[in-house]
């Protein structure tokens, strides 16, 4: 019998995912980043070449896309194609570099062009030559040159493929422009972290260069601090014994490590001793279970050429012994290789990253057990997921795509099991009468405290918003919520006098605008010493007089925060000017605070405190 009812919820939960829309991604960020260079760069480009009229120009990845372009603005994707053949009308008489290749136009004899580790031209038939893109002793456009195409249209107008893109000149190489902003080539490998505490999303590229999303971001990603992944690699390099080390987690006295051919060793005393398992196909990444290192899976790539003994190979892996023993969660997952995988131990919710997208599935992850089937996750680009990660709260899913860089969504495992969050930051934390709250994962129709109605702001599939009533009293507030399937008790929330939290966006980016004019303040429009800034922000609790729940602040006169609130940037106090309901919304508060005249410019970190509870971290910048 019992065998049967878990065939019957398998059975159900597949058709459920299967029915389900695909969840409402987000993309964080662009694809391009910021190298100092003569415009935005972007990931390697193998080769470029003209349309015979000059009109079209085309280009090939080094992941092996093809696109094209008629305005040098927007790239369309192309079928895969092979490349013409460089043609030369004549041979230059010398070379600029040793191994630097020549092009020119085909019925061109007196200009060349050519390229190395920069650009050069010759107007001569090669006589002599100028270096078109060197500065400083850098290219201007990007290092390791690839590939040069001359317009057959006007010698004067040629790109270029490097390492980090596509340039374009219109002047024979005396200026340079950037066709990287439309280009999807971005070569993301890994995520790195997730917006918290100030900081944006970073992400590590195949470069092994780490770039962060700044939160307010709105036009490249920034080099960022790649020190934790530089030590990794550099432990995998000592810890290498014969095959190339691919990955490497470690958690507390834990140690899981994995080989380019198929091995996993785990260490549980520090990397003292190790015992060994194969699984036939290299290790490409590790979750482990934060509070049982016992507890890991590993995401599995493929072989080249399909070669190992395995008739069906592994792409997920699971044990709960400490790498004794690992069963496979493949189950119906595609024949493709995995790059990344995360979990959610509360639940059991598993994802996995691979070269056609994201897969979701349940399994109880502290036994030894199968599956359930895999679900693919649909409404990403159609290329390979280089990564995926949750939230500290398992709320938000994180991918990497290749080519495109960040996405996030409301994870689908919370679908149909609702959690309770701030609605100013998604985390789970105390509420406060007034405070604003969303439940995730659930379409909620009416809640109820008790007595007390509670006002339903905003609902739909995915996330529903309440405010708790001010006059909510007691430790505890048991919620219950009517949802399409009926009545849902939630577990009961803790009430505080105060429970502040700043809004947020999800790339991170707070909600802070500029007192004098009311420009919202990010990481292009930074804040000036001396100046005002308002923060919103909700969990500050009662007010005086008494405002009723579900009911918009006042435009004159809102009422005035009863808590003493305080803030800090960079840990230092602010004077706090203005503490009140914002005017015109419901559960919102404004903090208004004045920034010193002398303080350290560029980011700085600020936060609220009310009665003595602090809000989340935020990054604001500054300048003179």
């Amino acid at each position: 019998m019992a065998t049967t009812r878990a065939l019957v919820a398998t059975v159900l939960l597949a058709i459920a995912l299967h029915a389900q829309a695909p969840p409402d991604w987000r993309r964080i960020g662009n694809s391009v980043v910021d190298e100092m260079l003569a415009g935005p760069a972007s990931g390697p480009v193998d080769r470029v070449w003209y349309s015979p009229d000059g009109s079209t120009l085309f280009l090939l990845t080094a992941s092996g896309r093809a696109y094209q372009t008629s305005d040098f603005e927007n790239w369309q994707p192309l079928a895969v194609t092979t490349p013409p053949a460089p043609v030369l009308a004549a041979v230059p008489l010398t070379l600029p570099e040793n191994g630097a290749q020549p092009r020119t136009r085909p019925t061109q004899v007196s200009r060349f062009y050519a390229f190395a580790d920069f650009v050069y031209r010759s107007d001569d038939g090669g006589s002599s030559w100028n270096n078109l893109t060197g500065f400083r002793s850098r290219s201007m456009i990007g290092p390791a040159m690839r590939d040069l195409a001359v317009s057959p249209a006007n010698e004067d107008e040629i790109t270029v493929a490097d390492a980090v893109g596509v340039f374009r000149s219109l002047d024979g190489g005396k200026s340079w422009s950037s066709l990287n902003q439309d280009l999807p080539n971005l070569p993301a490998m890994r995520l790195m972290g997730l917006p918290a505490g100030g900081q944006g999303v970073r992400l590590a590229l195949t470069t092994n260069q780490v770039v962060e999303w700044r939160p307010g971001e709105r036009q490249t990603w920034r080099l960022s601090d790649n020190s934790a992944l530089s030590t990794e690699l550099a432990l995998r390099r000592a810890l290498t014994t014969t095959a190339p080390m691919t990955a490497l987690t470690i958690s507390g006295d834990f140690v899981y490590t994995g080989t380019a051919d198929g091995r996993i060793a785990v260490s549980s005393d520090g990397a003292r001793s190790w015992q060994t398992f194969s699984v036939g196909g290299p290790v490409a990444r590790f979750w482990v279970d934060p509070q049982n290192p016992r507890v890991a899976l590993a995401a599995l790539g493929s072989l080249p050429g399909g070669q190992g003994s395995q008739v069906a190979p592994m792409h997920v892996v699971h044990t709960i012994n400490g790498g004794a023993f690992w069963d496979d969660f493949t189950a119906n997952l595609p024949d493709v290789a995995a790059h990344g995988v995360a979990a959610d131990p509360s639940s059991g919710a598993v994802y996995v990253a691979t070269d056609r997208g994201v897969y979701y599935t349940r399994a109880d992850l502290q036994s030894l057990g199968v599956t359930q089937p895999w679900t693919a996750l649909g409404g990403l680009p159609a290329t390979a997921a280089m990564d995926v990660s949750l939230d500290s709260q398992a709320n938000q899913l994180w991918v990497a795509v290749d080519g495109f860089g960040v996405y996030s969504a409301l994870a689908p495992h919370r679908l149909g099991d609702p959690r309770v969050v701030s609605a100013a930051d998604f985390v789970a934390r105390a509420a406060a009468p007034g405070s604003l709250v969303s439940i995730l994962g659930a379409r909620v129709a009416s809640a109820r405290a008790g007595d007390l109605s509670l006002p339903v702001l905003a609902a739909n599939d995915s996330e529903s918003q309440i405010q708790i009533p001010f006059e909510a009293g007691g430790a505890a507030l048991s919620l219950a919520i009517d949802v399409a399937k009926g009545r849902v008790t939630l577990p009961p929330m803790r009430i505080d006098s105060a429970s502040p939290a700043i809004f947020v966006e999800r790339d991170g980016s707070p909600m802070l605008l500029d007192a004098a004019n009311g420009v919202m303040l990010d990481a292009m429009t930074p804040a000036h010493s001396g100046a005002r800034i308002q923060i919103l922000a909700t969990g500050l609790g009662r007010v005086k007089p008494d405002w009723p729940t579900g009911l918009a602040a006042p435009l004159a006169n809102p009422p005035q925060v009863a808590a003493t609130v305080q803030a800090f940037l960079d840990r230092e106090p602010l004077a706090v000017t203005q503490a009140t309901l914002a005017a015109g919304y419901i559960g919102f508060y404004l903090v208004e605070v004045e920034i010193p005249k002398i303080v350290n410019y560029g980011p700085a970190e600020l936060y609220i405190q009310a009665d003595g509870q602090p809000s989340n971290r935020v990054r604001v910048y500054i300048e003179p």
